[in-house]
Parts: structure tokens; sequence; C-alpha cells
């Protein structure tokens, strides 16, 4: 929906989400895979929180941040996922101009939030590997606390100054996004003014900071395999990797497909490649993170046979 306003220019008030185009087969073939994507993330997640929450032997800063990771791929998918159902029912579908902020607001906020989270999971199995006599006196409850606090408050800073720079765009009569949720590269290409100083904060605040984490990640997991390789026993070796192989596994993915959507430049890609891209960080890695930890993790899986018996 437009209107007009004072001098003559048509402002948005809504927005077209396109979404997946394609047969009414396929698009239906497409909603039933992932309504059960959903349904299985939603469980195996409220799973790993509630196992967490009730298990003794889970009650470590470990288990505490994966717990955190399931909460926050909860809300990711929770503001996702609905909506992209509902547009590819309708093969397509309408969002107003407020929503469709909320929901750039939301899911920023969930993303650079799994990115810190993921860079203190690796400081933790640092410290947990590389100076495990004094893991405990670090690694206390009140300090985690302390740690997903400062998360949370970083990340609301940064995206509350990336929501009011997108504030300041304009958007006038191309209302449609080729794309199944309001991200920033989709709304800068439909707006009409005000992107030169949007995609500067984008490209000069998003990649340097990715690179950061990486490299705090990077650096923390040179040192744990230098540690790891100086351990004589074998046995030993392979259950000290094995405690940070998964969180390592899931790094790779999440990584690998958020640079190739706003990192790498995407000038040859087409737009159904970069949403096949979105749609792997934003929906398949919340399903298979639980999977990578349950799977791979003997506690939770002792943990998942107590509650059964």
């Amino acid at each position: 929906m437009i209107f007009l306003q004072e001098n003559n220019v048509t402002a948005i008030t809504e927005f077209f989400l396109l979404g997946f185009q394609g047969s009414q087969y396929l698009r239906i073939l497409l909603f039933c895979l992932l309504l059960w994507v959903n349904c299985c993330t939603l469980c195996g997640n409220l799973l790993i929180i509630a196992l967490v929450s009730t298990s003794k032997n889970l009650h470590t800063p470990m288990y505490f941040f994966i717990s955190q990771l399931s909460i926050n791929d909860i809300l990711l998918t929770t503001v996702i996922v609905p909506f992209l159902l509902h547009i590819l029912l309708k093969n397509g579908g309408t969002i107003g101009f407020t929503d469709c902020i909320i929901q750039f607001y939301v899911f920023c906020t969930s993303e650079a939030f799994e990115c810190l989270l993921l860079t203190v999971m690796s400081y933790d199995r640092y410290v947990a590997i590389c100076n495990p006599l004094r893991y405990s006196s670090i690694m206390t409850s009140e300090y985690c606390v302390k740690l997903l606090i400062s998360c949370w408050l970083a990340v609301l800073f940064i995206t509350a100054m990336d929501t009011v720079t997108l504030l300041m765009l304009k958007f006038c009569r191309k209302n449609v996004i080729d794309h199944f949720f309001c991200d920033i590269v989709p709304l800068l290409e439909i707006a009409c003014s005000g992107t030169q100083f949007v995609e500067l904060e984008v490209s000069a605040l998003g990649p340097p900071l990715l690179c950061i984490l990486l490299i705090i990640i990077i650096v923390s997991y040179s040192n744990i395999i230098v540690t790891i390789y100086k351990i004589p026993s074998n046995i030993s070796r392979r259950k000290a990797f094995s405690t940070c192989s998964s969180h390592l596994i899931v790094v790779s993915i999440f990584y690998c497909t958020l640079f190739s959507v706003y990192v790498i430049p995407t000038s040859g890609q087409s737009s159904t490649i970069s949403k096949v891209l979105s749609l792997i960080y934003t929906v398949v890695t919340p399903l298979i993170n639980p999977i990578i930890y349950s799977m791979r993790n003997k506690d939770i899986m002792k943990a998942i046979k107590e509650t059964i018996d």
C-alpha cells in the first residue's frame, strides 16, 4: 500500500514479500518440509532447554550456554518461519512497514547474539582445555550470567543502531521484496533514497565485527588444538577434542553461510541462491544445532536416557 505525501512523493506503508516463487505443487511440498523442520526445531531445542534445566549433571557453563543457544534458535525460527509458511501458501504475502521493521530488528538481534554467544562458548572451551585447573574458579555461575547479559546488552545496542539507520531510508513506488523476510540487502535494493549512508554503516560495522569475532574463535581453537596435541594419551586427547568438536561444527556451518550472504560480494549471485543461503542460517541451522549437540554428546544422551527411564 502507498500513500501520497505533501511533496507528491508516494511513500510505502507495506511490503509484498515474494518468498519462493514456483508451481503450487513445489510450494506445498516446501511448506510441508519447512513445517516439519520447524516442529523438529522447536522440539529439539525445547528438549535441550528442559534437560539442562532439570539434569544436575548438565549444570555446567558449557551446557548453560548451549541452552541459551537453543532459546535464541527458538526466537529466530519464531520470527521467520510462520510468515514464511504463510507466503508459501499464498504465493507471496503482505507485511506492514512496522511489522517489517520489527521482524528485521528481532532477526538482527538473534543473529548478532548467536555470533557473540558462539565466541563466548569458544572462550569457555579454551579455558576448560588450556587452563583446566582454574576452570571452575574462572567460569563461575555469576561470571557466566555476566557474560550472557553483556552479550544481550551489546546486541540490543548494535541492532538498535542498525534499525534506526534503516528507518532513515525512504521507500517509494516499488514495494515488492524478492525475499522471504525483511533483511537489509533486499530492503536496500528497493529503497529510493538514502542508501549510501546505510550501505557505508553496514559495510563498516558488520563484516569487521564478524571478522573480529571469528578471529577470536580461531585463536581460541588454535590454542586448544596445540594443547590437545601435547596430551600424551590418545584416549585423553580424543576425549578433550570431543568436548569442543560439536561447537566447532556449529561455528563452521553458521559462519560459512553468514559470510556467503553478507561479506562475500554477491553481484553475480541470483536471488534464489541468496534466499537458499538465508534459509540455511535462519531455518536449517536452528534445527541441526540441538542434533549436533545431543548426538555427539554423551552427557546429553545420558540425560535423555535417564528421562525416558
